[in-house]
């Protein structure tokens, strides 16, 4: 698996990284819980017909500037601003997780700015009669298994790299959770039902058979409230972070909708 290129765009006066690999139509991928502190199957698979761009989300590894975003609408903004310099306006995006939530608001924001979407088990919504599980109150050694059908998945997306510096390699990590929580406190819930009414663009919807972060009963309250309504493939044998788990069958399904 060879590496991407990597550029710098700056974001409110931050540095955020940008991966990009392949070649074709462009697709936008933006990450999970945790952030990508390297290169993943599941984008390889995309990159094999698509010229796949992976921004860092301020905060996330590969970026900084999380600190300075108070409101959710100050990461919107930000996240517009990381998508328009990445070069990824008008292009097909996707996203997991966290960077799923990211797709959804985009697309109901900024209509203009996205062609298709996919967005495999987004953050955003809250139902208190079956709530998402809080994974920021998780202890450390449990959370792999929380977030993946196979944790070594992400305990390898998250192993110190030969030659990282250990403490500085955890601080990563520990930014870009506390990240996400800025983001998303409390319990990950941003009232994104509110804006799904806006999305007009081809609307994929990935689930993780064993998800066990946020429910599959959520897949159809996003679906139901988008006026064209979504596609949901459930992915077997995969967890919250299904691109980790099953990188082939996501891929697959990702480019299935975008073709």
């Amino acid at each position: 698996m060879s590496e991407p290129t990597t550029t710098t765009v700056d974001v409110n006066g931050h540095p955020c990284r940008v991966w990009t690999k392949g070649s074709g139509p462009k697709i936008g991928f933006l990450t999970g819980f945790g952030g990508l502190p390297r290169w993943i199957p599941s984008l390889d698979r995309l990159a094999e017909s698509r010229t796949v761009i992976v921004p860092a989300l301020p905060g996330f590894p590969g970026a900084t500037g999380h600190n300075i975003l108070d409101t959710h609408l100050d990461w919107l903004v930000a996240v517009r601003t990381l998508l328009t310099k990445a070069g990824l306006d008008g292009a097909d995006l996707a996203g997991s997780s966290v960077g799923g939530s990211f797709v959804a608001e985009i697309a109901a924001l900024w209509p203009q700015s996205v062609r298709r979407i996919a967005m495999i088990a987004p953050f955003g919504l809250f139902d208190e009669n079956n709530p998402a599980t809080d994974v920021w109150a998780q202890r450390a050694d449990d959370v792999p298994a929380l977030l993946c059908a196979k944790p070594e998945a992400y305990k390898e997306l998250k192993a110190i790299p030969a030659g990282a510096h250990a403490v500085g390699w955890a601080l990563e990590q520990a930014r870009a959770a506390g990240a996400a929580a800025r983001i998303f406190w409390p319990l990950g819930n941003s009232k994104l039902e509110r804006r799904l009414p806006l999305i007009t663009a081809p609307t994929l919807l990935i689930w993780g058979e064993a998800d066990r972060v946020m429910p599959r009963s959520y897949a159809d309250q996003i679906a139901k409230a988008i006026p064209g309504g979504a596609k949901i493939t459930t992915i077997a044998d995969a967890g919250h972070l299904a691109e980790l788990d099953q990188p082939d069958a996501v891929a697959k399904a990702v480019l299935a909708h975008v073709s």
